[in-house]
């Protein structure tokens, strides 16, 4: 019990500290009170503004407060406009979610312009990965991430040509810019010796796709590249050669617009081969004739000297009995125009989000009738339907129209090069008339004449329609756990039209008798095609992260199922009489054909991954796949490819992060994994019969014709996947508050059970099956450096990429591939498999003293090596089984990109080039050959620098190229170090220059923003190639071209 005095005690310090507390709100409130008072009688002033990105672009929802009393502000609106009422000299603070947040002295201002500029935290940039997105602090995979806006600031139409040099570890390489033509992507080496293994697979939105390039450039947020095996083994089968994820752009909550784009370009050819003209076309072909018939006394074995010496004056007086053609002037335009329309509309509230997109493109080539044309449209839909239920719905359209004339025949240029325009229009001498001096149509070279087949022989025509989408439906049912359904269709609907006009010439001096028909346009024929499929993607996903502490757990589970269908057409007649009207029914019924078929391949997969982060420092991957392919049989069509990777961020290290100085991130990566091919046809393993119409019976004694089954496919049933094993390790280091950046990669990959065509004796009469053998090997190094800083207005950033590969042949189960190109093992893939050189051979005693490939060689003509022989030693004779050896790789090395980007105020500049550090290149027929097809023109760089009897015999010692020869051309021109180079080249890939117009011109009419550039493509390299001859061109097909484009940007 308490004492009395205890008691009083007490309560007397309860009211004395009563009576403190009043007192102390007391005076709070009066300096409240005076504060206010003080605010109050301040003078305010109304201060407005609009806030733009670096971009020149608005941004909505911008937070606007009042230093230091924050409860004053407000958020700008849709067209990122802001009024506010502030006391003089406040201090604005600016802040949006992205960006650095700003603070602005507001001195004697009323209005205000501010732009943002993206936060600093590359940590936490999320990336996108296979079913999924992470931050890019927390990989453990090798992943590259392009953004959409790089992809679209390099100004091409396709997306393959728009990642050349873009990302280490990438392959793309082109042989030429024809209107529509794409470029081909390697990822990390090769993996495979089958064609379409050697592709990466391609997901858009999730879902698989067949083409990079049937996606708009202008609708892509970003693209990330997943390399090794522990980013791509969640796509199991299909991912041995890399997995390339686009995501394409979507509606932002609060943001609403319209904006529309031009561009307009003219193309001309970086450069063009060049030849002699008339005279000297004459004297050369005189030589090689002379040395082709032995050396007789005959000099002038063609062409006679006083043409020669008097040709200028002939062709005056008499053009069509001396012609003197410029083919390259007569059929090509120096330039080539393309534009193309951009537009989009977006708009988002907090429950439907629409984003719509409509792009037409339209390229034409160098000569007339070659045009490509696109049209491209995509709308993103996402709806939020309740707290726990959200649906996506994409749909896509894209109709591309490719004109051609018919000798630039998609068909023909792939099964032969020399078919080409481009080569014709090259290789043709100007002694061959393409137009008589009247207008008529010449012979050119007894038929010959490609400008006549380019104006007048007839057109191919392809349409590819394809419509497309994907519909997604998510239910969160608690907290951290997402499941997905996702069902994705694609229908394609082909077309092509192929009418082969006849065209008749007449001679020079007869004009009304028809003296033959140009080559390849002897009759007018009419062929269509239809090639019609479906396919489509169904996905079950369940996705759950959970944080405990400092532990982070993220699970995901998934099945996929992917179906696809496709049924040809085809049909033809022949022998037209009329040549205005290319449609079947005009042709005669006797001379038509047709044909069909169909074919299907599904797969069925299972597949997790598992992520665990234990205080942002340790990281652990792992994932599985199992997959089903109908390639297989039923008991070989399942596979399994699993893959774990780690990381440790020692910069979350206690002993490392007090003493970090200028580093502000470190992480070592390393991974390991497997990963799946199989896309070698749809039935290898079956029996496949082939049906074929009008063979002969005999019944009796009559010959009956009827159709006729034969096999033609041996079946193995026992072959299934390729596997390919990974091992990748990799270190990611940034410094100076992250804005310099340093990521590396060094990897090693296995391939084994490789898909090799099992060779088996002609009379067996089947196709070479495929088997399970032989094995290959690649090796590669890979890194990227990056800067982004700002200096006050002056905004930059700079980055550079370097990587090399080699690839090598295993174990190939006694299957050999021996050409130019060899693949046995030991060899790099490809590699060149010819003679050692030994110059040319200047007297004829060197001749008779040395071993040679045949008996034509002559002085003047190269000379090769005696390696070995029948008994391992050299044998006094040059043969292709004994003495041709491995002379190198022929795949490019140490590929490089680089990017350098600045922005002052208004303006904007950017850089790119792109390269190649070495690689053993062949000088080719195209290239060095004199007289191909035995009437061809000669390359300029021939002249002066041959090997000649014209010649003194010290000049003879210092010629680069052989004697002109035709007949002993098989020795010359075989593949030999001689004809090697170092094809490495340098590039600057694009410079853009832009500018914003200011925003207190535009808000006057009603514009968000403004943007005016140009744009310059390929416009020099630096390489070792040959006079008139681009670096990534071996051969005569249509040029890399340099493009000058003007654009402008406007926001509504």
């Amino acid at each position: 019990m308490l004492k009395k005095e205890n008691v009083y005690r007490h309560s007397w310090k309860r009211r004395t500290l009563l009576k403190s507390v009043l007192k102390l709100l007391l005076l709070v409130f009066m300096m409240l009170d005076f504060a206010i008072q003080q605010v109050a009688g301040q003078q305010k002033t109304t201060i407005s503004g609009k806030i733009t990105n670096e971009k020149n672009e608005s941004l909505p929802g911008v937070s606007i407060s009042v230093k230091p009393s924050s409860s004053t502000g407000t958020q700008t609106d849709s067209l990122g406009r802001f009024s506010l009422q502030v006391p003089e000299n406040a201090t604005l603070v600016v802040s949006y979610v992205g960006y650095k947040t700003q603070e602005m002295q507001i001195g004697n201002q009323t209005s205000l312009n501010i732009m943002l500029t993206p936060n600093d935290a590359v940590l936490d940039e999320v990336v996108v990965v296979g079913y999924g997105t992470i931050n890019k602090k927390d990989l453990t995979g090798a992943v590259s991430a392009v953004q959409g806006d790089d992809i679209i600031s390099r100004k091409t139409t396709q997306v393959s040509q728009a990642l050349q040099g873009a990302v280490p570890g990438v392959m793309v390489t082109r042989s030429g810019n024809t209107p529509g033509s794409g470029a081909t992507i390697r990822v990390r080496g090769i993996t495979t010796i089958t064609e379409g293994g050697m592709n990466p697979l391609y997901i858009l939105d999730g879902v698989p796709i067949d083409d990079i390039n049937a996606v708009n450039p202008n609708d892509i947020e970003n693209i990330s590249v997943l390399k090794d095996a522990a980013s791509a083994s969640i796509y199991g089968s299909r991912a041995a050669s890399g997995v390339i994820l686009i995501t394409t752009k979507r509606a932002k909550e609060g943001q609403v617009g319209l904006d529309y784009s031009f561009e307009y370009g003219l193309e001309r050819a970086t450069k063009y081969p060049e030849y002699v003209g008339a005279r000297r076309y004459m004297e050369m072909t005189n030589e090689l004739r002379w040395n082709d018939n032995g050396n007789n006394n005959d000099q002038f074995p063609t062409y006679a000297k006083d043409v020669i010496d008097n040709y200028d004056q002939l062709h005056a007086e008499n053009p069509d009995l001396y012609p003197n053609t410029d083919w390259r002037g007569l059929a090509l335009r120096e330039y080539a125009p393309r534009q193309s329309h951009i537009l989009s509309l977006y708009g988002a509230s907090k429950f439907v989000r629409t984003r719509a997109s409509l792009v037409y493109d339209h390229n034409e080539a160098f000569y007339d009738n070659r045009n490509y044309d696109r049209v491209t449209a995509r709308i993103n839909n996402d709806f939020t339907i309740g707290k726990y239920l959200s649906a996506t719905v994409d749909l896509n359209y894209r109709r591309t129209a490719e004109k051609y004339p018919i000798f630039d025949s998609r068909d023909l240029r792939v099964s032969d090069r020399t078919t080409h325009p481009m080569y014709r229009i090259g290789i043709t001498p100007p002694v061959y008339a393409a137009l008589w001096s009247d207008g008529r149509i010449a012979e050119g070279k007894s038929g010959a004449n490609i400008y006549a087949l380019l104006r007048d022989g007839g057109f191919e025509n392809h349409w590819y329609n394809q419509v497309g989408g994907k519909m997604s439906l998510d239910f969160t049912p608690i907290e951290g756990l997402k499941v997905s359904g996702i069902f994705s269709p694609f229908f394609d609907f082909d077309k092509s039209k192929l009418f082969n006009r006849k065209i008749p010439y007449t001679s020079a001096t007869d004009p009304n008798t028809i003296a033959g028909y140009v080559d390849n346009a002897n009759q007018t024929k009419l062929q269509e095609a239809r090639d019609d499929s479906y396919r489509y993607t169904i996905q079950f996903l369940a996705n759950y992260n959970k944080q405990l502490g400092d532990h982070n757990l993220s699970l995901l589970a998934g099945y996929e199922y992917f179906y696809a269908f496709n049924e040809t057409l085809d049909a033809s007649r022949g022998q037209y009489t009329v040549s205005g009207y290319p449609y079947l029914d005009v042709g005669p019924l006797d001379l038509r054909d047709n044909g069909g078929g169909a074919n299907e391949n599904a797969y069925r997969s299972w597949f997790g991954r598992v992520n665990y982060n234990y205080k942002n420092r340790y990281l652990l991957q792992a994932n599985v796949r199992f997959d089903a392919s109908s390639r297989f049989a039923p008991n070989y069509r399942w596979g399994s490819f699993p893959s774990v990777s780690a990381g440790w961020v020692l910069s979350e290290e206690s002993f490392l992060k007090d003493q970090m100085g200028p580093l502000s991130f470190l992480k070592l990566r390393a991974s390991y994994g497997t990963l799946g091919n199989e896309r070698i046809g749809n039935y290898p393993y079956q029996s496949i019969l082939t049906f074929e119409n009008g063979s002969l019976f005999y019944q009796g004694n009559a010959a009956i014709a009827a159709q006729s089954a034969a096999q033609f496919q041996y079946a193995i049933r026992d072959i299934s996947w390729e596997t390919t094993s990974s091992v990748d390790v990799g270190l990611d280091i940034n410094f100076f508050n992250n804005k310099l950046s340093f990521v590396g990669d060094y990897y090693k990959k296995t391939t084994k059970d490789m898909l090799l065509e099992l060779e088996i004796p002609d009379y067996v009469g089947f196709d070479n099956p495929y088997q399970n053998t032989g094995k290959m090997y690649t090796e590669g190094w890979e890194f990227q450096i990056g800067w982004n800083d700002q200096i006050g207005d002056l905004r930059y950033r700079a980055s550079v990429n370097l990587s090399d590969f080699k690839s090598k042949m295993g174990d190939l189960g006694g299957t050999e591939f021996i050409g130019d190109q060899i693949k046995i093992q030991g060899s790099q893939f490809n590699e060149w498999y010819g003679y050692l050189s030994e110059g040319l051979y200047q007297t004829q005693e060197e001749v008779d003293n040395s071993a040679k490939l045949n008996n034509n060689v002559r002085p003047g003509d190269v000379r090769y090596r005696d390696v070995s022989g029948p008994n391992g030693v050299p044998d006094g004779i040059i043969s292709p089984d004994y003495d041709r050896v491995l002379l190198g790789g022929s795949l490019p090395r140490l590929m490089y990109g680089g990017s350098l980007n600045f922005g002052y105020k208004n303006w904007d500049l950017a850089l790119t080039v792109q390269g190649v550090g070495k690689q053993n290149s062949q000088l080719g027929a195209h290239i060095v050959q004199p007289l191909l097809e035995n009437w061809g023109n000669f390359p300029v760089i021939l002249d002066g620098n041959s090997w000649s009897q014209y010649n003194t015999p010290e000049q003879n010692l210092t010629a680069q190229y052989p004697r002109y020869t035709f007949t002993n051309r098989s020795n010359n021109y075989a593949l030999s170090n001689y004809w090697l180079i170092n094809g490495g080249y340098f590039r600057l890939k694009n410079i853009t220059i832009g500018y914003n117009l200011p925003n207190s011109i535009l808000e006057k009419v009603h514009i968000k923003a403004l943007r005016l550039y140009t744009t310059i493509n390929d416009l020099w390299s630096i390489h070792n190639f040959p006079k008139g001859w681009d670096p990534e061109m071996t051969s005569l097909g249509y040029p890399i071209t340099t493009t000058f484009l003007f654009g402008a940007s406007v926001k509504f």
